[in-house]
């Protein structure tokens, strides 16, 4: 631990964490304000661009519907979610709100680096070196789950339930509200499952967890993640469960593959390595 650190009081730290609080609160203001003004643009580009039948996504199955019969008809050209407002002042604050919650997404790396400028010079040189390499891979990792969410996830699970009809004789008419809920609580959830390979990192590094324990559960965790696709997608066609099963399951391997290897197995190699040969 440095010098430095030892030689600085417990306020002058609060002070330090006060500027951190400060800067990054500002830099999400500012991103918010930017963002507020810019949100009837985002809204039709971005938010709602799933909404329309020339969404990228249903493009490109559309495309591939045409080699493999199997898939489920993305080509319908009429498919549109008309979305309403049934409360007063909705859409003034789900344009602030929607504001926030993407200038703090687009502000989170530089919220982590300030918390990296507050906690570094506590650290050893080898605790900073693997810190700021987990900082990295969280970041880039939420931001994949993100992308993920936005442009595989959530689209599928909007086509199906706008299309699905307990009775024709009940239209769908999807308030702002609701759209807006499924749309930040998918994305956000898919951002956070895919620091599912850092918290393991974390957890081997702390001895509780092995790659042995992967290999055990590996069954169970297929189920788990089939139930867990089902719920995030509830569409009856095998494509689109696998289309979401798949990536959570590659997240299961990457987290066994940078967790630890077993001591056992560890031991047994080295036993074989040093014995004798005949």
């Amino acid at each position: 631990m440095s010098n430095e650190l030892k030689e600085m009081s417990f306020w002058e730290h609060v002070a330090d964490l006060r500027k951190v609080i400060l800067r990054s609160f500002a830099a999400i203001v500012l991103l918010a304000i930017v963002f507020f003004s810019l949100m009837p643009y985002i809204f039709d580009s971005i938010i709602l661009a799933p909404c329309r039948s020339d969404f990228v996504l249903y493009r490109w199955l559309c495309e591939l519907n045409q080699h493999a019969a199997i898939l489920p008809d993305f080509c319908n050209d009429r498919f549109e979610v008309k979305l309403i407002n049934i409360q007063l002042a909705s859409q003034f604050f789900i344009h602030m709100s929607t504001s926030m919650w993407i200038a703090l997404l687009v502000a989170f790396p530089y919220v982590i680096y300030q918390l990296w400028t507050f906690i570094s010079p506590g650290l050893y040189a080898g605790e900073k070196q693997h810190a700021r390499g987990a900082f990295l891979a969280g970041n880039i990792m939420f931001f994949i789950g993100i992308a993920v969410g936005y442009f595989l996830v959530f689209p599928l699970t909007l086509r199906f339930l706008a299309e699905y009809q307990v009775s024709e004789m009940i239209p769908n008419q999807i308030s702002l509200d609701s759209y807006m809920n499924n749309f930040l609580t998918l994305n956000f959830i898919m951002g956070l499952v895919f620091e599912l390979p850092l918290l393991c990192w974390l957890l081997s590094n702390m001895g509780l967890i092995t790659r042995q324990f992967f290999k055990t559960y590996r069954r169970h965790a297929i189920i788990i993640l089939l139930i867990l696709a089902a719920f995030i997608t509830p569409s009856s066609d095998p494509f689109t469960l696998s289309v979401v099963f798949v990536p959570l399951y590659a997240l299961y391997e990457m987290s066994a593959w940078v967790v630890k290897p077993t001591q056992k197995n560890d031991d047994d190699n080295d036993a074989t390595e040093t014995a004798p040969r005949q």
